[in-house]
């Protein structure tokens, strides 16, 4: 989570709230898991938005630009800590906001405000208007300091109201977060179009695994019925085999609402490709999902292999229709019970 100081203003209060800010929410933070990072627009030091092309292309020739969008991009969500003035937000938090496109997009946006008949709350109002515009998500819950009654000798008093307020805002800003998750996923330029409405795919990494694991175990129920065994590695791998080969593997997860609810795995070797791991859950079958799934991986290695080697349990009648029906053609049945189908590319 990135915590933004928005003044950019000579002896500003904004750094000692910051200091606050910090200071308060690291021990709950560290107790949610939450990494907090501050960032001070005046030592990122953005010159007015001087960029030639429209933000939401992404083609950035400035490094500032850049540097900014390097911090942005990873970004669950934002606390910006804000004066007002003249009822409005600074100049510098516009400027940044309007700097980017869709590194801001379904990330939830907190606030700290600051300032004194208001407390800074027309600031917030009005940067609110500009963020949902670049789909940030305002939080219902603010933090507004009035500086007669907070600010000591340049620092913020310790208070037991204040310090119970931002540890909402940042419990909210978590909760929100991740329930926004599935949509920074889809807007994710590596992300593509799935083959249900609101899907989307893209590709596993081991952080993925407790995810893979709970496919595994509920979709090779059936392959284990059909073959009369649960001598299956999908049933007996744990976290750490089912990370070491998303490791290992070029695999790709299918998910619908922040569930994995389909993948597959691929890999070359030489010539030859190898498809493995297909699995749709249980609830969604018979809505073309593993013949959509088949297909990207066959795409994936075509061009670069010969043939495409996959095998499935040979009792598996459903399974060997699906592959036989997409030009893959079975082999004499091994000493394992699982049988070998190859396509010919």
């Amino acid at each position: 989570m990135v915590v933004l100081t928005c003044s950019t203003r000579p002896g500003a209060t904004g750094p000692a709230v910051a200091d606050w800010l910090l200071r308060t929410l690291t021990p709950h933070a560290d107790a949610l898991g939450v990494e907090l990072r501050h960032v001070s627009l005046r030592d990122l030091n953005l010159p007015f938005f001087d960029e030639e092309e429209h933000p939401a292309l992404g083609s950035y020739r400035n490094p500032h630009t850049t540097a900014w969008s390097n911090i942005v991009d990873p970004a669950d969500g934002f606390i910006a800590i804000t004066p007002e003035y003249n009822y409005g937000m600074p100049a510098t938090l516009k400027n940044a906001l309007d700097y980017l496109s869709h590194e801001w997009a379904w990330k939830p946006m907190g606030f700290v405000s600051y300032g004194n008949t208001s407390a800074g709350t027309r600031s917030v109002q009005h940067a609110k208007q500009v963020i949902t515009t670049l789909r940030l998500v305002p939080l219902g819950s603010t933090v507004a300091l009035r500086l007669q009654d907070t600010i000591d000798s340049g620092r913020v008093r310790q208070n037991a109201h204040l310090t119970a307020s931002a540890n909402g805002l940042l419990e909210e800003l978590v909760r929100l977060a991740h329930a926004l998750s599935p949509m920074r996923e889809a807007a994710q330029r590596s992300a593509e179009v799935g083959p249900l409405p609101g899907s989307y795919a893209r590709p596993l990494t081991s952080e993925d695994g407790p995810h893979v694991l709970v496919l595994q175990r509920c979709c090779w129920v059936d392959e284990a019925l059909s073959n009369t065994t649960l001598d299956l590695a999908p049933f007996t791998e744990t976290l750490e085999e089912v990370q070491t080969w998303l490791a290992d593997w070029a695999a790709t997860g299918l998910w619908l609402d922040g569930r994995l609810i389909g993948m597959v795995r691929t890999r070359r070797e030489s010539r030859t490709g190898h498809i493995g791991r297909l699995a749709v859950v249980p609830d969604l079958h018979g809505q073309g999902i593993g013949r959509w799934l088949l297909r990207s991986a066959t795409n994936a290695l075509e061009g670069s292999c010969d043939r495409i080697e996959l095998s499935t349990g040979s009792l598996s009648a459903k399974n060997i229709d699906l592959y036989t029906s997409e030009g893959f053609v079975r082999q004499t049945e091994n000493f394992t019970g699982t049988v070998e189908l190859i396509k010919h590319i």
